[in-house]
């Protein structure tokens, strides 16, 4: 088995040094912290270091789980991780879908320059935005949703606590969907061209093709990210949803991520900051796990 891994090495050295930055990153950045989760366990103590506190086992935990902010915290944290996959996954796919469509290639290099370019707006600058274009004095984006009637004039987008999850949602999906869609056109790109041509001559028309042809070529991409985006059902953005929130919609813009720097950081709390997000953190690594468990017993795509 040695001899095997030595003589793969010298056979792909050079592959592997093109990967040993990235290995590099991985172990320093994302391995190497992993040290500081035993302070979930223990009592912090500034002069006794990571490791010097007394061990209280699941006290923290028990304490998160206890607390009134648990359900508050999980609950908003979940809604706009669901709502945002539900509504936001496919969109990336239809895009995508929309733009292999286009044969006017002047057209379509164009609208996709056009569609990726949010993505490169930093979280600071999109909520700063966001406040310009929904102020409710004088909001471009404000005023032509209440002239058209969508909502009432005396809704403050900003400042009402029901409207943080479709601005925070939509906003990211507007932001996200060009870069994302980038993948499902490789896929598609992909496809034999005898395909259509064989389509067409038994009459099938644009949706037919897409239907019978574009989809199924797009689903293991579909499911590998699917999986991937799962794996991550209780991660939102603590930037964007920090920026966002104020007084008036504090009640649903409380997630997981921004308690964890409230009551961690802030309050100096630092072993029942980690806690909390460690229970993120594996609750987020079982629904990956029961994701890609189903995926590979129904349609015999996964990860491992």
């Amino acid at each position: 088995m040695r001899q095997k891994i030595l003589s793969g090495l010298k056979k792909d050295w050079q592959l592997w040094v093109m990967i040993l930055p990235a290995l590099i990153y991985i172990i320093i950045f994302c391995y190497g912290p992993m040290y500081g989760i035993q302070l979930a366990f223990r009592k912090y103590d500034f002069s006794k270091g990571l490791t010097g506190g007394d061990w209280v086992g699941m006290q923290y935990f028990k304490q998160y789980f206890e607390s009134p902010m648990f359900w508050t915290t999980l609950r908003n944290t979940f809604t706009l991780s669901f709502f945002s996959l539900l509504l936001g996954f496919p969109a990336p796919i239809i895009l995508a879908l929309v733009l292999n469509s286009l044969r006017n290639q002047k057209a379509k290099r164009v609208i996709q320059t056009t569609v990726y370019m949010p993505y490169f707006i930093s979280t600071v600058v999109m909520v700063s935005l966001l406040q310009i274009l929904l102020s409710p004095s004088g909001g471009v984006v404000n005023n032509l949703i209440k002239s058209i009637h969508l909502i009432p004039k005396s809704v403050n987008l900003l400042g009402t606590a029901g409207a943080f999850a479709p601005v925070y949602i939509l906003s990211g999906i507007w932001q996200s969907a060009g870069w994302n869609c980038i993948i499902f056109i490789a896929a598609l790109s992909s496809v034999d061209k005898q395909l259509y041509d064989a389509a067409r001559v038994d009459g099938a028309n644009r949706w037919h093709q897409v239907l019978h042809i574009e989809l199924p070529a797009l689903v293991p991409t579909i499911i590998i990210l699917l999986i991937m985006n799962t794996g991550s059902i209780l991660n939102v953005g603590f930037e964007k949803v920090f920026l966002m929130q104020n007084e008036s919609n504090l009640s649903v813009s409380e997630v997981i991520s921004t308690y964890v720097f409230n009551v961690g950081v802030k309050s100096g709390q630092f072993s029942y900051g980690s806690a909390v997000g460690l229970f993120n953190t594996v609750i987020n690594f079982v629904f990956l796990m029961i994701t890609n468990t189903i995926s590979k017993k129904a349609a015999n795509i996964s990860l491992m």
